[in-house]
């Protein structure tokens, strides 16, 4: 079934603003704007009882490393979920509660795209 087209253009409008992060800050990386760079400063663990498994285990295991440069490509609408992040070639859509497991330090020189 697909959504009319004016409730489609309501949805992207509604949708929230991701503020950038000040640079040099550590944040989640959830609040990390679209087109911000940012440093994997660590990885906490935590295990879900929706996905039943430690997600600080997973995300070590797809790459989300200590040092890792990354960059927030895109968040998904309405509610800013899934946020798609790429490190080197490969691109990561997590949603917002995996992306709160990663404590990230914003890069100083990393620019940001407004909407």
């Amino acid at each position: 079934m697909h959504a009319e087209p004016a409730l489609e253009a309501a949805a992207l409008e509604s949708a929230p603003p991701s503020a950038p992060a000040k640079a040099g800050t550590a944040v989640t990386l959830s609040q990390v704007g679209v087109g911000q760079s940012a440093v994997i400063r660590e990885i906490r663990s935590g295990v879900s009882e929706r996905e039943g498994g430690d997600i600080g285990l997973r995300l070590l295991e797809l790459g989300f490393v200590e040092g890792e440069l990354l960059r927030v490509i895109a968040h998904g609408y309405p509610g800013g979920e899934p946020i798609a992040v790429r490190i080197g070639n490969t691109t990561f859509a997590l949603r917002r509660f995996e992306a709160d497991h990663v404590l990230v330090l914003t890069a100083p020189d990393s620019g940001t795209k407004s909407r």
